[in-house]
This record gives structure tokens, sequence and C-alpha cells, in this order.
């Protein structure tokens, strides 16, 4: 009898599980919003990407409802074909606005949108330089391009010059391509450094701006405007997934290389245009960006009293957390990571938080490298949200302090 040519997928299932990298869904029960019903109990949710809490706000399911009824459910076919309409290019020409570009084009989601503009920017003859810790549309895009890909140092200039230097004169074109903000640590990438050295070497230059538009810059734009960057030539790539509430990716630049992309971007080219829904959902998250600017001036006041919780709460609450810093990564973004020894520590971490209410689950590799509790603020978090999380760290913190699940690395 032939040997089961499908077993090995049981025995990397073991391996998963031994590894304490197994994953499951978990049901979120109506809206999205701060709070969420999750197995029957509300939660305080951490878990969101949903920085402006739009997702669930009337005004976009309105905008939602209203094109359905006049457009369908679906755009039935590439933009090329009969998946073009004119809501699609209502919120290119408003993604263009906000971010003061020539022109935008929008994707059927923000993994689209890396995939197809590394891909149809790049090939064979050609070398991508890579921030380590991108997204994995990032780097799956340079992959998929063909191009020789080299990585640098996490956010760091001087190891990408040193690459540059090394590598840039022997291939055609070169691209750099980084998050600008970093989803998994919440860090900012040095964008005006990376411009300098992208004009210096000749390279071009694309920023995933997908966890900063509508949460950076003045006006939202993202970290090209929080960065003074506005104008410059580079390439934008983005999504409507996050703040925007909706679903869909996009690129914004200039007017040839989107009209390029529309020619050769297999990943618009081939794929069902976004719905009418999401489309009219995105458009109106995009004018609310522009014409409210209290809500993205909330969920910076929640970063600032987060900040202030975390280094003063636990001293004033738990006399035995006394001068106990807890290891979080980051503090210049929505984005908070508890950084954990391992993956079983990180799981202890995530029941604990459950157990009190909080969701903001463990997050393990391979999705990161080292595991950690991500936390991610939203507009609509409100002080006795912020001060039950908290609370419940520093609760976990000194159980943690007596047991094998100390946060510190092993």
């Amino acid at each position: 009898m032939s040997p089961d040519s499908y077993s090995w997928i049981e025995k990397s299932l073991d391996t998963i599980h031994r590894a304490d990298w197994y994953r499951s869904v978990q049901t979120i029960h109506g809206r999205p919003g701060a709070t969420v019903f999750l197995e029957g109990r509300k939660f305080v949710n951490f878990a969101s990407n949903d920085y402006l809490g739009l997702a669930g706000d009337e005004r976009l399911i309105e905008a939602a409802v209203a094109a359905v009824k006049e457009f369908g459910t679906g755009s039935t076919g590439s933009r090329l074909l009969t998946g073009h309409r004119e809501l699609h290019r209502q919120l290119e020409v408003a993604i263009a606005s906000l971010k003061q570009t020539e022109d935008a084009i929008v994707f059927s989601s923000g993994y689209l949108a890396n995939l197809g503009a590394i891909a149809s920017l790049t090939n064979k003859r050609d070398l991508i330089l890579s921030d380590r810790y991108n997204h994995s549309s990032l780097k799956n895009g340079a992959v998929l391009s063909g191009a020789t890909v080299v990585e640098y140092s996490h956010c760091d200039p001087e190891d990408l010059r040193i690459k540059l230097s090394q590598y840039r004169e022997i291939y055609r074109r070169c691209l750099i391509i980084t998050d600008s903000v970093f989803s998994m640590d919440g860090d900012l990438c040095p964008l005006p450094q990376l411009f300098a050295i992208a004009e210096e070497f000749s390279c071009m230059l694309l920023v995933d701006e997908a966890h900063a538009t509508g949460v950076f810059g003045e006006n939202g734009a993202g970290c090209v405007e929080h960065f003074g960057c506005t104008g410059k030539q580079l390439i934008q790539v983005g999504t409507l997934s996050k703040a925007l509430g909706s679903l869909g990716g996009y690129v914004a630049g200039s007017s040839s290389l989107i009209d390029f992309l529309r020619n050769r971007s297999p990943s618009w080219i081939y794929t069902t245009g976004l719905t009418p829904a999401d489309t009219a959902a995105a458009l109106e998250a995009i004018n609310i960006v522009r014409e409210k600017p209290e809500i993205r001036y909330k969920l910076w006041q929640n970063v600032e009293t987060l900040k202030n919780l975390l280094a003063n709460h636990l001293v004033t609450d738990y006399e035995d957390v006394t001068n106990y810093q807890l290891p979080i990564t980051n503090y210049r973004s929505p984005i908070f990571c508890l950084l954990l020894k391992d993956a079983a520590t990180a799981l202890f971490w995530g029941k604990e938080l459950k157990a009190k209410g909080i969701f903001a689950p463990a997050i393990r590799p391979p999705t990161v490298n080292s595991s950690r509790i991500r936390i991610s603020l939203m507009a609509t978090h409100d002080l006795p949200h912020l001060e039950s999380l908290t609370t419940a760290l520093a609760a976990i913190a000194i159980k943690g302090r007596t047991s094998k699940n100390s946060v510190y690395f092993s």
C-alpha cells in the first residue's frame, strides 16, 4: 500500500500544538467597538485595528446600505470588465486628495495592493531592500516580484546605507519597502532618513501606511504627512480596513505610477472589484477623517492617558509592584506591546486578561519573532476601559512574579 500523501499534515499540526503556536478563531457577536461580546460575555476590546471606532459607526453603515440598494451586493467582475462603478473612482479621488498625491488606485485588499505594486515595479533584474520586521504582504510581494531581496536591520538607516553600498550598483532598479507604523511593535519607521537614502542611491521608496492612515498627521493622512514628506516622490500603500473601518487597499502616488499599475498589476487586473458597500463605507470614513478631527484627537488623548497609567497606576494601586516596569515596547502610536519570554507565557497572560474581562489575545511566532500581548487603542475607549486594563495588568504581574509566567525574557 502506498503511503498516505497527506499524513504529514497531522504531524505538522502536532508540532504546532507542542510549540504553543496553535490558533483558532474566536467569534465576536454584534457590532465591533470598544467593547465586544464573546462567548456570551462582554469584554473591553484591546485587540482591534479599528482605531477610530468607525467600523460600527451608523454613518458608514448607512452609506454601505445605500450603495447596496443602488448597485447591488457585488461588483460582478474585474474593474476592467464589469466591476467598475463611479463610487470606485470617487473613492480613489478622495484618497488622492487626503494623501495630496496626483492619483490613487483601489484594490480589493491591502494585501493585494502590496503584492500588486511590488511585483509590478520590480523583477529579476532588480533589487529590493526590505525592513526585517515588514508585514507579510510586503515580504511576499518582494518574493513574488522575482527581484533579489535583501533585508536591513529594523528601522536602521545606517544598515540600509551599508547594504545599498554593497549591492545597488549591480542592479537595474532598486525599491526600498517599509511599513510606516509596524503593526506588531507600534514603532515608526525613520521616514525622512529613508527618503534621503533613497534619493542618494536612486531608489524608489514604498511606504505601507496601513496602521497610519486616519491616525497620524495633521489631517489624518498618515506618517508621510506626520514626517513632513507630503508631496515627495514616493509610493504610498495602505488599507481601508483599519482606521477607515471598511475593506480594501490602495496605492497613492504620481499619475504615471497609478496608470502603470492599472495596466500591469495582476492583483488589480485579475481580481473582482471592491464591493459597492465597502467602497461607500470607506468613502464615508475618509469624509469623517477630514471633517471630524476630534475623533483622531480623542484617540491620541487615550494614548497619552494609557502612557500615564502604565507609568503611575501600578505603583499607586499595588504596593507589591512598586518600581515594577512592564516591558512595553512602544509609546509612539496606539499600539502597545507587552513582550513576553515565550509562547506559553503569552497564552497565560492572554487567558488571565480574558478572565478579567480584557480581550487582548497572545501574539506568537511565526506572526512575530518574540511572543507578546498586543494592545491597540481606539478613540471610543473611555477612562474606565483604560483603568480596567492597567488594573488587570498589575494583578497579573503580581501573580506572574511568583510563577513560571513572569514577563521577563528567559
